[in-house]
């Protein structure tokens, strides 16, 4: 079954696994696009082809929720209430001022102020976490355990955020508070399976949506996967520019890690299936 607006896209299944892609839209709507810089820019930092790449997960029973609007406009992966999730360490705001490269977003004197921020927030934030939540109590109502499964993914390299190369996978649990562990170490073996390398709670812990709906004790285990780019598209070293990012998508390109990511969610649904 799908649910459709013009914005959120909603594939209901009935396997205990839902995806979220809260980063994969690049939409800018006119009435936002006043001020910024470029275009280019505003969509650079985009979790790019993650709705191409887990493209098979209808097929596994998953429900996936995933928004077409850029995390410029607003980051529904961030705490509405703006506060940082990674206090001390650089990061992006609930609407986005800079890039990851701490480069301006914004003309001088045009980023969005307090009203225009809680406009953004009623109109894409909360109807993407009412859906979310709606997804959850409807499955939660036919199984024991689920799984909320976030997918993200970043370039490999970004000074600001991390230092060197980051790994290919990178999950993140809330330090152990958003799932059991027995979920993180069935992703874990399957990752570690691989050619790819990985870290657990790393730079990346989780973001809004892992925190606040992992919920363990009542039956939703909640993680992140940020991917490295490198391990699913032509991601070449040193800075990127208009001509050359994003790579385009290519399914031979990312063959091995949509095996990898198969492997994964069929590991998230035969730990929810067993509880």
């Amino acid at each position: 079954m799908h649910g459709l607006t013009n914005w959120l896209h909603v594939v209901r299944n009935d396997a205990p696994l839902i995806l979220s892609m809260p980063h994969a839209g690049v939409e800018i709507p006119a009435p936002f696009a006043d001020g910024l810089v470029s275009a280019w820019l505003a969509r650079r930092d985009a979790d790019w082809w993650i709705d191409r790449l887990y493209d098979f997960a209808g097929a596994l029973g998953a429900t996936v929720i995933r928004t077409t609007i850029s995390r410029t406009v607003i980051d529904v992966n961030r705490e509405p209430s703006g506060a940082s999730l990674y206090p001390g360490q650089a990061t992006t705001e609930l609407c986005p001022t800079t890039t990851f490269d701490g480069e301006p977003l914004y003309q001088a004197g045009a980023a969005p102020e307090a009203a225009a921020i809680a406009r953004r927030r009623e109109t894409y934030h909360a109807p993407y976490h009412a859906a979310l939540a709606a997804e959850i109590t409807r499955l939660k109502a036919q199984h024991a355990a689920i799984v909320v499964y976030d997918c993200h993914s970043i370039r490999s390299r970004i000074p600001r955020l991390f230092a060197g190369d980051l790994p290919n996978f990178n999950l993140g649990t809330y330090d152990g508070a958003s799932c059991a562990r027995a979920l993180a170490a069935a992703v874990e073996k399957v990752c570690d399976s691989t050619a790819f390398s990985r870290i657990t709670n790393g730079r990346f812990k989780g973001g809004y949506i892992t925190r606040h709906y992992g919920r363990p004790a009542q039956g939703v285990h909640a993680l992140q996967m940020e991917l490295a780019c490198r391990g699913y598209m032509r991601e070449e070293p040193g800075p990127v520019e208009p001509q050359s990012w994003p790579p385009h998508y290519d399914q031979e390109d990312a063959a091995a890690m949509r095996q990898a990511l198969a492997r994964i969610l069929e590991a998230c649904l035969e730990f929810a299936r067993a509880v």
